[in-house]
């Protein structure tokens, strides 16, 4: 068993905490994915997780192990970074087994296990070439099959995506997730891209100054987020925020001051709110509406998006329907259902 558990977990560099208090259950075989804006602390959790940071106080257990003073290399983790960090002088082959060798295991077991990562990998028409030979998203397939060799309990991935270009940062989505189903074996993964997070993910942990926003399924955390933070960085396009006043029968939004949108929770009135709703959540059968003058539009083959505004500042994003007959300038009706509406504090906390 190789689930993980952080008991109030903190990290301070002197007197700035950056870590705040975090628990967090990982269960054996899940795919895990830290997301969160820079400087949240999710590479640093990553690192105390492997043992490249000291943990200030609380408790780290692997497998029901203790593992807040264990050397890293003793904690049954592998490690893939940012960077490849391959010996250009070494072939794939060489690169793949150095740790095993460096940790004085036999030939033949070297052999079988670098074969086995190659396999997995599809790595093994490229296990005689350099570095210098390989594409980026060959040479991150390499530094991944260089953590395979180890047959580690957890797998830990430090934005391994962040250098390849777009088309291969998809292919490369799909790769992990492939090498998760093949390897049934429990994956931490860190990144800033909520995409990746949403399509890789069992279970997304949403951080944001040190502390734990939220974590669940990837489809939870999109249906129901508890603040405007979470909702806000989880779904793409961003869901749009409008502020607005709760009066009787409804939400006076400041944006639309002609319109009174249905509020889908129970309000007092002069209670001011923000309210959220996702782009792809305008529909033609909705019953609620928003009348908008239409700024940009973009035509993306299947989807068609307009940029949008009411009488306020705000720039709206908006699913049309796929409708290739609009064009800026226009004025456009926004149909959604009211009962899609998020609405938040002025804390940003969701009532519901």
């Amino acid at each position: 068993m190789s689930g993980l558990k952080l008991r109030n977990v903190r990290k301070s560099f002197g007197t700035l905490e950056v870590i705040k208090g975090v628990d967090l259950d990982i269960e054996d075989k899940q795919f895990v994915v830290f997301v969160g804006p820079s400087g949240c602390g999710k590479s640093t959790l990553l690192r105390m997780i492997a043992g490249l940071e000291e943990i200030t106080s609380g408790e780290l257990t692997i497998g029901e192990k203790r593992m807040n003073d264990v050397d890293p290399a003793q904690r049954g983790i592998a490690m893939v970074f940012q960077s490849y960090a391959l010996y250009p002088h070494m072939t794939v082959r060489e690169n793949m087994g150095f740790a095993l060798r460096f940790a004085g295991k036999p030939k033949d077991e070297i052999a079988r296990r670098v074969e086995e990562a190659a396999r997995i990998l599809e790595l093994g028409a490229l296990l005689d070439r350099k570095p210098g030979q390989l594409s980026g998203g060959q040479r991150q397939r390499v530094a991944i099959g260089r953590a395979i060799v180890r047959h580690p309990d957890v797998f830990l991935f430090d934005e391994p995506l962040s250098n390849l270009d777009a088309e291969l940062r998809v292919h490369m989505r799909i790769e992990l997730a492939r090498l998760h189903k093949e390897l049934q074996t429990t994956i931490i993964y860190v990144t800033h891209d909520q995409v990746e997070a949403m399509t890789l993910a069992d279970k997304i942990v949403v951080l944001r100054d040190g502390l734990v926003e939220q974590d669940g399924t990837p489809l939870e955390l999109y249906d129901d987020p508890s603040n405007h933070f979470v909702a806000g960085f989880i779904g793409s396009p961003k869901m749009n925020f409008l502020g607005g006043v709760a009066e009787e029968g409804g939400i006076r939004l400041s944006d639309f001051p002609g319109q009174l949108v249905p509020s889908p929770v129970s309000l007092d009135a002069g209670t001011p709110v923000t309210v959220g709703i996702r782009p792809e959540h305008f529909s033609s059968t909705g019953t609620a509406t928003l009348d908008v003058a239409v700024e940009i539009i973009e035509h993306l083959g299947g989807e068609t998006y307009a940029y949008a505004r009411g009488d306020g500042p705000t720039l709206l994003t908006l699913a049309t329907d796929n409708d290739r007959t609009l064009k800026a300038g226009d004025r456009y009706t926004a149909r959604f259902d009211p009962g899609v509406l998020l609405v938040f504090d002025k804390d940003g906390k969701r009532l519901r």
